[in-house]
C-alpha cells in the first residue's frame, strides 16, 4: 500500500508571501471588487441590486405602475383578491373540476404580484431595522454611561467617608 498525504499541499501562491512578516508591503493587493456582471457556477449575476419590473419577468402587473404606489392598500386590495380566487377555486374543483387550471394561474399571478410588492418594501425594512438597531446601541450606551456615573458617585461617597474616617482616628 502506497503512502499518501492526508491533506493536498498549499497552493503554489503561498510562496508570494513568504517574506510578509519581514515587510508587510510585500504581499500581493487583494483583487478589485467585482463590478457589473459576472458568471458564477454557470449562472450570471449582477452587483448591481435592482429589482426587475414585473414585465421584466413576463408577468402581467396587477396594481398600478408608478412611483407613487399606496402599499398597504394594493397589498390589502390583492389579498381580497386572492382570497375569492381561492373560494372560486373551490367552489370549480367541487362543481367542474375539469377547469380548475385556469383559477390556478390566476392564483399564482396574484402570488407574484404579491410577492414583487413585498420585495419592493425590503430596502425601507432594511432602513428602519438598522435605524431601530442603531437606536437601541444608543440607549444601551446612555444606560452605561449613567451608571458608570453612578458607580463613580458611589466610589466617592465611600473614599469621602474613608477619609472621614481616617481623619477622625
Amino acid at each position: 500500500m502506497a503512502a499518501t498525504a492526508t491533506y493536498p499541499p498549499p497552493p503554489p501562491y503561498y510562496k508570494l508571501y513568504k517574506d510578509y512578516i519581514q515587510d508587510t508591503k510585500s504581499a500581493p493587493e487583494p483583487p478589485p471588487p467585482i463590478d457589473g456582471t459576472y458568471v458564477l457556477f454557470g449562472a450570471n449575476y449582477t452587483t448591481d441590486d435592482v429589482l426587475p419590473s414585473l414585465e421584466e419577468q413576463g408577468v402581467r402587473q396587477l396594481y398600478p405602475k408608478g412611483p407613487n404606489i399606496d402599499f398597504k392598500n394594493e397589498l390589502r386590495s390583492l389579498n381580497r383578491e386572492l382570497q375569492l380566487h381561492i373560494l372560486e377555486l373551490a367552489d370549480v374543483l367541487i362543481e367542474r373540476p375539469s377547469q380548475y387550471a385556469r383559477r390556478v394561474e390566476e392564483i399564482s399571478l396574484i402570488f407574484k404580484n404579491l410577492h414583487h410588492l413585498l420585495n419592493s418594501l425590503r430596502p425601507h425594512q432594511a432602513r428602519a431595522t438598522l435605524i431601530h438597531i442603531l437606536e437601541l446601541q444608543i440607549q444601551r450606551r446612555k444606560q452605561a454611561v449613567e451608571d458608570i456615573k453612578r458607580r463613580r458617585e458611589e466610589a466617592q461617597k465611600l473614599l469621602k467617608e474613608a477619609l472621614g474616617t481616617l481623619d477622625g482616628h
